[in-house]
């Protein structure tokens, strides 16, 4: 099989307190400005294509120090692509929470201020708390919050694509004259990434993404999950890649790896919060089949039910090269301390995949 070099690396969750681990070291991410800013220099030197943020608006619980704070995703992003070249920064935004005129401005200015490099997470939510801070009421049906999803994003391309004035009248919003300048920097649409693993959720991406972001089991029930993405994208006359997550724990050695997520994620686990995010993603979010729920509890400990890339370099890289052999056109990654860990990550491991052609080599900076 010939794999293609594009195959495309990011950084997920960094602008939250723990990232994606659910544990108690106090080596844990911080996820405040100057450690995101950090990181995000750091990445684009070492050649990650992208930082996707988790749109976080309120915690876990009184008893839980998971995503205790979290920086909200369009300023964030804002800030980040104002600070770096080429690395493209996504910002992740709730259908229910963001008006999409306001919306298509915002990310139409943060383009222009990144020279097209911003990028757009469509989520159509789920934290029932957080629809109560907003006042709001969580839809119990599934299929409401992607028919708003979908009537959301309708609008929002309408304003980047079209000149004159237009009204809309639908299910949720019902706009008069609506137009907004300037356009996106490219005079295109930015770049759109779902993430869902529902039945809803991949049909959405299928219809209006140009990636879905999805959780698998592994790269062999994944390449099931992408054709049927890639299928539903066709039907749609689309062209849709398919994006994962995994979680890396990368050492000098494989017995060094495991003891380390020993440590972080089985001796000093929070597991109260892992019970109640599983617990919570049960009922509402459906990013995961019960399957995964059923089995997946050590691996939210480590990285809120991530593939678990843990081992050596040579084991990391084997194991990321499986998820490109299956047909994914990338996956994001997290750490433990991002930051601390995404250098020896890019001296060992980014060297690798590009000797097993999974990625062009890449450029020494000047």
């Amino acid at each position: 099989m010939t794999l293609r070099q594009d195959f495309q690396l990011g950084l997920f969750s960094p602008n939250t307190a723990s990232g994606l681990s659910i544990t108690k070291v106090p080596e844990r991410w911080s996820g405040d400005w100057e450690d995101n800013l950090r990181l995000a220099l750091i990445a684009e030197e070492v050649g990650i294509d992208f930082i996707l943020p988790v749109a976080r608006w309120t915690d876990w619980g009184p008893d839980t120090g998971f995503h205790e704070s979290a920086l909200e995703t369009l300023t964030w992003a804002t800030g980040l692509l104002a600070a770096t070249e080429r690395i493209r920064v996504f910002a992740t935004v709730h259908t229910a929470f963001h008006h999409p005129v306001v919306a298509a401005k915002q990310l139409a200015t943060i383009d222009h201020i990144s020279r097209g490099r911003v990028g757009l997470n469509i989520v159509a939510g789920w934290h029932a708390p957080e629809y109560e801070m907003f006042g709001l009421a969580l839809p119990t049906e599934h299929d409401d919050r992607y028919a708003l999803a979908q009537e959301w994003w309708e609008v929002v391309h309408r304003i980047w694509s079209e000149d004159k004035p237009f009204d809309h009248e639908g299910r949720f919003f019902d706009l008069k004259r609506v137009v907004g300048r300037p356009k996106p920097f490219n005079g295109s649409a930015i770049p759109v990434i779902n993430a869902g693993s529902s039945t809803q959720g991949r049909a959405f991406a299928a219809r209006n993404a140009n990636h879905a972001f999805t959780s698998v089991g592994g790269p062999e029930d994944g390449a099931g999950v992408v054709e049927a993405i890639r299928a539903q994208a066709g039907d749609n006359g689309r062209d849709v890649g398919v994006f994962t997550f995994g979680h890396v724990t990368c050492r000098p050695t494989q017995a060094e790896a495991e003891e380390q997520l020993r440590y972080y994620a089985d001796e000093n686990a929070d597991w109260p919060a892992v019970e109640e995010v599983m617990r919570m993603q049960g009922l509402h979010a459906k990013s995961f089949t019960p399957e995964m729920l059923s089995t997946f509890r050590d691996r939210f400990a480590a990285g809120h039910g991530g593939y678990p890339l843990v081992g050596d370099p040579d084991r990391v890289a084997s194991q990321i090269v499986a998820f490109a052999e299956a047909g994914f056109t990338g996956m994001t990654l997290s750490f433990l301390d991002y930051a601390g860990e995404l250098p020896y990550f890019a001296q060992e491991v980014l060297p690798r995949l590009e000797r097993a052609g999974v990625r062009a080599v890449h450029p020494p900076q000047e």
